[in-house]
């Protein structure tokens, strides 16, 4: 079958390149002779080492930047994981939810007890409540999978509400009005600062490499086209029900880390602040205003909504209005979003997922 798409590749002009079949089984297929699959251009390999450098950059912050860089540094971080695994789970798996705050409250009170009552470092509970967001997701898809559509999404804002309640009314954390993190009384605030910021940096960097090379992986492959249509996948051999369920326990660890993390910097938790349904709405603003489907999207994404809350906040009603219409003429006028946008007419792409198809031996 791929040897069909020789003579269409032939055709094209010299340096012209043919997106390669997104089908896992069509992909492994062998190429047609003279051709060779592209995974990279020279624009990702750049962004690559630019990234780096800024890593590098911004792990010196602490040492000559200022605390309130590393505690913006720190809620963007928080912002950007939460709406990446909200757009691994509905703009790769094709799951929408509206319910991914269970998870992110979830990690935030296990990482707050296991700091408060068993006496261990809050750093090092921030990815055991990761951990323990991804197992509890286990049980909670057995009712979530049973549900599709419209059902899934709101099936999920109702398990949400569960766990606020369930939470609400445990009062060894405070019950309803929450409690306070108390185990990092004995850290000076610089060293809690700049521990915090570290590990913001790291999980950042960690959730775009692990989700990155997924997509660039045949499971990747598998996952999209679950998403484009279950039943055609499923009869290529891929297993639907074990890829979804791999999905919503990454997701919902990623959430679970998103909020120990920010939970850990505010200091503070409570029921309401931890499964509010506005961390989820937040997360499709970003994913949309950014590029739903796109690992870009969720980054311009967050960084839009942190600059919007930043310096918009004040003005209360209008703020959300703002908030509102931006959405809407994105929607409207940029139905892919600002990076599909900039993508389609630039040929913009800094993680490049899609296989391009070249003549072999050309440049690159």
């Amino acid at each position: 079958m791929s040897r069909m798409a020789a003579p269409k590749a032939t055709t094209a002009a010299e340096g012209e390149r043919t997106p390669v079949t997104q089908n896992p089984v069509l992909a492994a297929a062998p190429l047609p002779t003279g051709f060779d699959v592209v995974r990279s251009t020279a624009a990702s390999r750049a962004a690559l080492g630019v990234s780096i450098v800024l890593v590098l950059l911004a792990a010196s912050l602490p040492l000559w930047g200022e605390s309130s860089w590393m505690r913006e540094f720190v809620e963007i971080a928080c912002y950007f994981i939460f709406a990446m695994m909200w757009n691994l789970l509905a703009g790769y798996g094709g799951m929408v939810s509206i319910g991914q705050q269970a998870f992110f409250g979830f990690g935030g009170y296990v990482m707050l007890m296991l700091g408060n009552f068993a006496g261990l470092n809050p750093f090092v509970a921030i990815p055991l409540g990761a951990l323990a967001a991804g197992v509890i997701a286990v049980p909670v898809s057995y009712v979530a999978f049973r549900l599709s559509g419209g059902y899934f999404a709101i099936g999920t804002w109702v398990i949400a509400e569960v766990f606020r309640l369930s939470f609400a009314n445990i009062s060894a954390v405070g019950g309803g009005s929450g409690t306070t993190l108390t185990a990092l009384r004995g850290i000076e605030r610089a060293t809690r600062e700049s521990v915090t910021y570290w590990m913001a940096l790291a999980c950042v960097v960690a959730a775009v490499a692990l989700v990155y090379l997924f997509l660039r992986s045949k499971r990747g492959l598998a996952l999209l086209a679950i998403r484009d249509n279950e039943v055609a996948a499923e009869s290529q051999g891929i297993p639907v029900a074990r890829m979804k369920l791999a999905v919503y326990v990454v997701a919902a660890f990623g959430a679970g880390l998103a909020g120990a993390l920010y939970f850990l910097g505010n200091l503070r938790i409570s029921p309401d602040a931890a499964f509010s349904v506005n961390w989820t709405a937040f997360a499709i603003f970003m994913v949309v205003i950014g590029g739903i489907g796109r690992i870009e999207g969720p980054l311009v994404g967050a960084l839009i909504f942190w600059a919007l809350n930043k310096f918009l906040s004040d003005y209360g009603t209008w703020y959300l209005l703002g908030l509102g219409l931006l959405a809407i003429v994105v929607t409207i006028f940029f139905k892919q979003g600002l990076w599909g946008f900039a993508q389609q007419r630039w040929g913009w792409s800094l993680f490049p997922t899609q296989r391009v198809l070249v003549r072999g031996g050309m440049e690159r």
